[in-house]
C-alpha cells in the first residue's frame, strides 16, 4: 500500500460526490504533472474518438476470431458468416454488424498478457497501453487507481487538445467501472493530473434516455439558472476542498471549480444529453437500453465537438449476472454460449451497427474513430472449474490473446490485421500489444507529441512502447 493510500482519511459521501463531479473521480489527486504543449501536426482525419469498452472480457473466439476447423472443445457452438467485406467473417449472431463490415478493421493478434490474468490489470493494460506494474499482483482487487498511474489514452488526447467553451475534452458514460471500492485502474488521468480526468455521466437502466451529470448539481439541489447566486454551493465546494487537502495537495482546485461551474451552465452540455429530441425511429434502431442510448449520446457529443468519449458497457444486469456467473457483463464464466446468443450479442449487434450506420449517414464516420475493446479475451478451451468445468459451458479469463475492432477516423474498412494460432490462444502473425493500439489511436487523432512535463519541469514520455499500425489507414 502506498503512503498516499495510508494517509487517506474518511471523506463524507456528499463531499466525495462533489469531488467526483468535478473530476476527482476514484483517486485522491493527480501528481500535478502537466502536459507538454499540444501538437496536431500531421493530424489524422479523426476529430473525435468513441471507445466502446465491453466490460468483463468478450470472448474473441466466439465473435471476431472464430476457429471453425478447431476441435469442438475450442470452437464452440457458433458458426462464422460472410459479411459485406470479402474475407471478413463474424459470428452468426452479429448479422447487423456483418452488413457494416466494410467499415471495420479487426486486429486479431493482440497480446494483452498480464501476470494476474484478471480484470484490474486487463483494464489498465488496454486503456493506457502500459504493462501493469507489480502492485497489481501484490494487491489484487485492492489495487485501486493510484495518482501516479499512467494516464488513460482518452485523457492523453484530452490533454493534447485545446479546450472548448462549455464542453469537456473527455466524457465517460454511463458508469464508472467497477463498484466501489474496487474501482478499475486505468480510466483516469493519473500522472497528468485530475484536471484531465473524464467527466463522468451516469445512465439509468430503468430510464435509458436520461442521463445525469454531474452529481454536483443533484446533491446541491440548485437549478441551473440560480447556479451563480447560490453561496451554499460555493461553501460546499470549499468544504470539499478542505477535506481533500487533508490527504493531498490539490493545487488545481480553482481550475476544477471553474470547470464544474462552466459545465453546469453550458447549454451545449445540456443539449448533448437531450436524447429524447432524437426521432423515435432512430432510438428504436439503436435499441432502448442504457448501453445503446450511451452510444447515441456519444454521437451527439461528437457533434458537440468532444474529442474523446468512452462508453463502458453497463454491468448492472442481474439476469446476465446470474446466468453467466459474472458481474453482469461479458465475464462469461458460465453458460458462455447462452449468454452471448440470448443477451449480450443481440444488444451489442444492434447498437454498435446502428452507431456505424448513423455516423456514416451523417458524414461523420471519416472524422470519428470508433474502437471496441475489452480487458481480455476468453480462454479458447471451453470449461471453467468455477462453473462446473465443461458442464458449465463457460470460458475463463484469457489475457494472452484478444481482438480489437476499429472503424472510421481514416481506418480502411473491410480488413483483418494479424492472426492468432489455430486455437486462438496466442497471436501468430503480426503480434502486437495494447501499446500499439494506443499509438494507433493517437495517430488517428493527430497526437504526435507524447511528451509531458513533471512538477519539476522535467520532460518524460507518455508511452515509449509500441508503434502506430499505420498500414490500417
Amino acid at each position: 500500500m502506498s503512503d498516499l493510500q495510508q494517509s487517506l482519511p474518511s471523506t463524507p459521501r456528499r463531499n466525495f460526490l462533489v469531488a467526483s463531479a468535478t473530476g476527482l473521480a476514484g483517486i485522491a489527486a493527480g501528481s500535478r504533472i502537466l502536459p507538454a504543449a499540444p501538437s496536431t501536426s500531421g493530424a489524422g482525419t479523426a476529430r473525435s474518438t468513441i471507445l466502446f469498452f465491453l466490460c468483463g472480457g468478450i470472448s474473441h473466439v466466439d465473435t471476431w476470431d472464430m476457429k471453425p476447423n478447431a476441435p469442438a472443445e475450442y470452437r464452440g457452438e457458433f458458426q462464422p458468416i460472410a459479411t459485406s467485406a470479402p474475407g471478413v467473417r463474424l459470428c452468426e449472431h452479429l448479422p447487423l454488424l456483418a452488413k457494416q463490415a466494410h467499415h471495420i478493421a479487426l486486429i486479431n493478434s493482440i497480446d494483452g498478457t498480464v501476470n494476474t490474468n484478471d480484470h484490474h490489470a486487463g483494464y489498465y493494460h488496454n486503456l493506457t497501453g502500459h504493462v501493469p506494474d507489480p502492485t497489481f499482483l501484490s494487491l489484487g482487487n485492492n489495487r485501486t487507481p493510484f495518482a501516479d498511474d499512467w494516464p488513460y489514452m482518452g485523457c492523453v488526447v484530452a490533454a493534447k487538445r485545446p479546450l472548448r467553451d462549455g464542453m469537456p475534452n473527455a466524457v465517460t458514460l454511463p458508469w464508472k467501472p467497477s463498484q466501489s471500492p474496487y474501482t478499475r485502474p486505468g480510466q483516469f488521468a493519473g500522472k497528468l493530473g485530475v484536471q484531465y480526468d473524464p467527466l463522468y455521466v451516469l445512465g439509468d437502466r430503468q430510464r435509458p434516455t436520461q442521463f445525469r451529470a454531474p452529481d454536483l448539481v443533484l446533491s446541491s439541489e440548485v437549478p441551473t439558472r440560480r447556479l451563480f447566486a447560490r453561496q451554499g454551493l460555493l461553501a460546499g465546494l470549499d468544504a470539499a476542498r478542505r477535506d481533500l487537502d487533508a490527504f493531498a495537495k490539490v493545487q488545481s482546485w480553482s481550475t476544477q471549480n471553474n470547470r464544474a461551474v462552466t459545465l453546469l451552465s453550458s447549454s451545449s452540455t445540456l443539449k448533448a444529453f437531450d436524447i429524447e429530441s432524437e426521432s423515435p425511429a432512430l432510438i428504436e434502431r439503436y435499441g432502448r437500453t442504457v448501453n445503446a442510448m450511451s452510444l447515441l449520446a456519444a454521437r451527439r457529443l461528437v457533434e458537440a465537438g468532444v474529442p474523446f468519449i468512452t462508453v463502458f458497457w453497463s454491468e448492472e444486469d442481474e439476469l446476465v449476472s446470474k446466468k453467466c456467473l459474472s458481474g453482469g457483463g461479458w465475464d462469461t464464466h458460465g453458460n458462455n454460449f447462452r449468454c452471448l446468443k440470448e443477451n449480450l450479442l443481440p444488444e451489442f449487434d444492434r447498437c454498435f451497427s446502428a452507431l456505424i450506420e448513423d455516423l456514416s449517414m451523417r458524414g461523420l464516420l471519416d472524422s470519428t474513430l470508433l474502437m471496441v475493446t475489452s480487458e481480455m479475451g476468453r480462454k479458447p478451451k471451453i470449461g471453467d472449474v468455477r462453473s462446473g468445468a465443461t458442464i458449465g459451458a463457460g470460458r475463463d479469463h484469457w489475457t494472452h490473446c484478444l481482438t480489437d475492432v476499429l472503424a472510421g477516423g481514416g481506418i480502411r474498412g473491410g480488413q483483418t490485421y494479424g492472426s492468432s494460432d489455430r486455437f486462438a490462444e496466442y497471436p501468430a502473425d503480426k503480434p502486437v500489444t495494447p501499446a500499439h493500439v494506443a499509438k494507433t489511436v493517437y495517430h488517428a487523432m493527430g497526437v504526435r507529441d507524447l511528451m509531458a512535463t513533471d512538477r519539476q519541469n522535467r520532460p518524460f514520455h507518455l508511452l515509449d512502447e509500441g508503434e502506430a499500425l499505420t498500414e490500417l489507414f
